[in-house]
């Protein structure tokens, strides 16, 4: 029986449902957590803050992954290309700081290869990518309601209409990277 070898990452690639979905679809994740990182106000915010924008958190989610089945560069690969890393502050209609495309590194090998996969990716943009990497300084998981939020309404407006097209995506462009 090969140990597992888990590790984490910690992503904000606009509303954390779709980020959320893309990666339980991941082979070697063990689990995604919806949260929220990367704030200025002391405390455990809710979801109603952060969506005020004057928290400075996004909206991320945390992944624990088994690095023996997929790396972390893969991750990022996978981020950056089911998400749209070139616009700021928004992803789609979803606009807002909470909203920020970001990577937020867990030691300096993740700072590293996040600063390298961002660059790798740039050319097959049109436009800049802005994706931010910063250091993670605190997590904080989001209320019940939002884990496994994809899941648990395929039907309603908003999942169809942005959440399955992204699926879509990542089916076509990572089949071999999915359970």
């Amino acid at each position: 029986m090969t140990t597992k070898n888990l590790q984490m990452a910690t992503l904000g690639g606009g509303c954390f449902w779709c980020t959320e979905a893309v990666f339980l679809e991941v082979k070697g994740v063990e689990k995604v957590v919806s949260g929220y990182s990367g704030g200025n106000v002391p405390g455990h915010p809710t979801y109603r803050e952060i969506c005020s924008g004057l928290t400075g958190h996004a909206e991320v989610v945390q992944i624990t992954f088994d690095a023996n089945v997929i790396s972390y560069e893969d991750i990022l690969v996978i981020f950056m290309t089911t998400h749209d890393p070139t616009t700021l502050n928004r992803q789609g209609a979803d606009r807002g700081t909470q909203y920020r495309s970001v990577i937020y590194y867990h030691d300096d090998n993740q700072k590293e290869i996040a600063e390298v996969v961002s660059r790798e990716v740039a050319p097959y943009y049109e436009n800049p990518v802005v994706t931010e990497i910063s250091s993670l300084d605190v997590f904080y998981e989001a209320e019940k309601e939002h884990q496994d939020y994809y899941r648990n309404n395929q039907t309603q407006g908003y999942c169809s209409f942005v959440i399955t097209p992204k699926l879509a995506k990542l089916r076509e462009l990572h089949a071999d990277k999915l359970k």
